[in-house]
């Protein structure tokens, strides 16, 4: 990645302002933005917690925890639209924050973003840290440090963009394994071979274990009452750490206004795949296979690479270790930047230097991006100690966050909000949320332990108040004492001034001083107007495919009780199927064919210097024959 920056600088005369550093100068396309979001999205817990609820639930555990985490991608299509309508220069969501409410909202949500990324860290180190020791035998405390380090150097020097290149590359790979893994279950192997095997196997691993709380103990029901549980907790938690996390944010500000909303939809629906396949694959293997794993192994997410190792030997566990590394790294990456962003915007030229131009901020910024990568290493060791688990942490997170997903929402979309709402929503609804989750464990079990703490029930209670209470909160607060704002503050927010930096772009021979625009995202009417038209389609369509997805397909079958026949189950798996090729060619493909004029004006570059014909000391709108043929006769002489 590090090299393709290089390329990027020295073919392209890409220059690395504060601007291209944080936003990618906001003019990202729809393929290489939704590799972005898959990416992004795509932490440890979607490979291996996907993989756990398969084991124990069957084939509804795929379809809730896909259906519980793509929500929120598609719902935030509204948000990346209406963020570039209200606030097009803003670099984090916090800036909106502040330039609506001040600077005591802006605090209450800065802790809430905080706690987020903490949270997500936390649980990429700790699923990959254990994943990488099972395979491996390296110590969990020095995996925790060396999974980040690679990710700290590209993300150091390339910035968002950097971040975006890697999050392709790591997106295409991942979905090589998970195809390359259908076709083993479903193909090659000698234990399954076939879907009609795997049914067969299916069948007969219920009989042996009935799973509790399935029709007839099946495992290829979706009329499971753990996994409904399971997905409503999904849902829930899933919503504070997409709408929290300014990685997400991020995309949706380098994104041009163009693609952002057609970016958020394809993204998430590619993403959708991931957990689907993969899980409705591996998941399913390890009950064909009668793997046996005790419940804190299952909690670690060691089904998936016991799996692989039992169908490939140790290319499957090498093929696992890969999967892996590139959902922590590219996801890490992701979330380095993210802090990066909020520390050097919404700390550092907030209270400490709102005056820091673009060189500080570039330097800040860099110090941030070491200083959390070592932090985050620190942060999964404590975690490792405590004996709590990527399931624990995955299970609790909307308990801690969530209570802020509605109010920052309506930050963007309801004028009425008003600033006392704002603060006391999420603050009432974190300690509402708390307490309940503290009051059910305790009532039904008596106790408070990890074990009790972490059942379906509490962490469903929590999540639920979580979520929900706030919108009761910030309702009667606003329309008590509502506000009536027009978001004219949030898009006066502007560009850092990059003019203190001397640039060199690509390598000209004399350097340039930039000229920075501030307002440079000012758009034309026409331009406001083709964006109210994106935000409608975003709204229809990004509530239309949640309630399909997460309501229209799984609830019917739930409460249908149904069984599946072996032919069903064989459309089931077929579909799963077509979905993964689906969305390999929507963000592997794609992309390539969006920026193909970019890729080959780079090889063009290349080629001239190989055969010394490139002009190096010119801009690009500064190339013609003529100055051609005046470089060719000053380089004779």
């Amino acid at each position: 990645m590090t090299g393709i920056t290089f390329l990027c600088k020295r073919y392209l005369h890409e220059v690395q302002t504060s601007e291209m550093y944080m936003t990618a100068q906001r003019t990202v396309k729809t393929g290489l933005v939704a590799s972005a979001i898959v990416s992004s999205w795509t932490w440890a817990a979607t490979l291996l917690t996907s993989t756990e609820v398969a084991y124990k639930y069957g084939v509804s555990g795929p379809i809730w925890y896909a259906s519980g985490a793509v929500v929120q991608v598609l719902l935030f299509a509204v948000l990346a639209i209406e963020l570039k309508r209200r606030a097009p220069n803003a670099h984090t969501f916090l800036e909106v924050v502040l330039a609506r409410y001040g600077k005591g909202t802006h605090a209450v949500y800065l802790f809430f973003a905080t706690v987020t990324n903490i949270l997500v860290t936390a649980m990429l180190l700790l699923g990959g840290s254990a994943v990488v020791n099972y395979l491996t035998g390296m110590h969990t405390i020095a995996a925790c440090f060396l999974l980040p380090v690679g990710v700290v150097v590209y993300t150091l020097f390339g910035g968002i963009k950097a971040t975006f290149m890697s999050d392709y590359a790591h997106t295409v790979i991942i979905f090589v394994i998970i195809i390359s893994f259908v076709f083993t279950v479903y193909g090659s192997s000698p234990q399954i071979g076939s879907i009609g095997t795997m049914y067969d196997l299916l069948v007969a691993a219920s009989e042996r274990t009935p799973i509790v709380d399935n029709e007839q103990g099946s495992l290829v029901t979706m009329s499971s009452l753990q996994a409904l549980l399971f997905g409503i907790i999904n849902i829930c938690g899933n919503f504070g750490t997409v709408f929290l996390d300014n990685a997400y944010w991020q995309r949706a500000i380098a994104a041009h206004p163009q693609y952002a909303v057609k970016a958020y939809l394809i993204g998430g629906l590619s993403w959708f795949a991931i957990p689907f396949t993969l899980a409705t694959t591996m998941g399913l293997a390890g009950r064909a296979l009668d793997i046996q794993l005790t419940p804190f192994a299952i909690s670690q997410g060691l089904v998936l690479p016991d799996v692989a190792i039992e169908l490939l030997g140790q290319a499957g566990g090498f093929a696992c270790l890969i999967l892996v590394f590139m959902a922590v790294t590219s996801a890490a990456s992701a979330e380095l930047i993210a802090v990066s962003s909020v520390v050097t915007y919404d700390v550092y030229r907030t209270y400490i230097r709102p005056d820091a131009k673009g060189k500080e901020v570039i330097r800040f910024s860099h110090i941030c991006v070491i200083t959390f990568g070592i932090l985050m290493g620190i942060l999964a060791v404590l975690l490792n100690l405590t004996g709590i688990s990527l399931g624990y942490l995955y299970t609790l997170m909307g308990v801690l966050i969530s209570s802020a997903v509605f109010p920052l929402a309506m930050t963007l979309l309801w004028s009425k909000q008003s600033k006392e709402a704002a603060i006391a929503s999420p603050i009432l609804g974190f300690f509402c949320a708390v307490g309940t989750w503290l009051a059910v464990t305790y009532g039904m079990y008596g106790k408070f332990t990890i074990e009790t703490s972490s059942r379906n029930f509490p962490m469903m209670a929590g999540n639920l108040v979580a979520l929900l209470s706030p919108i009761i909160f910030t309702s009667i607060i606003s329309l008590w004492k509502p506000d009536n704002f027009n978001f004219d503050a949030t898009r006066e927010i502007q560009q850092v001034d990059d003019s203190n930096q001397q640039l060199e772009a690509g390598d000209f021979l004399e350097p340039t001083k930039q000229q920075v625009v501030v307002d440079a995202a000012i758009t034309t009417a026409e331009e406001l107007e083709k964006m109210k038209k994106s935000s409608r389609f975003a709204k229809i369509s990004s509530l239309v495919l949640s309630f399909v997805l997460f309501i229209l397909w799984p609830l019917p079958m739930f409460f249908s009780r149904y069984v599946f026949s072996k032919s069903f189950f064989t459309a089931w798996v077929v579909v799963s199927i077509i979905w993964v090729f689906g969305s390999t060619i929507a963000v592997g493909i794609y992309p390539i064919y969006e920026s193909r004029l970019t890729i080959r004006n780079v090889f063009q570059e290349i080629w001239r210097e190989l055969r010394g014909k490139r002009i190096p000391n010119l801009p690009r709108e500064m190339i013609s024959e003529e100055n051609i043929v005046v470089y060719n006769v000053e380089k004779k002489i």
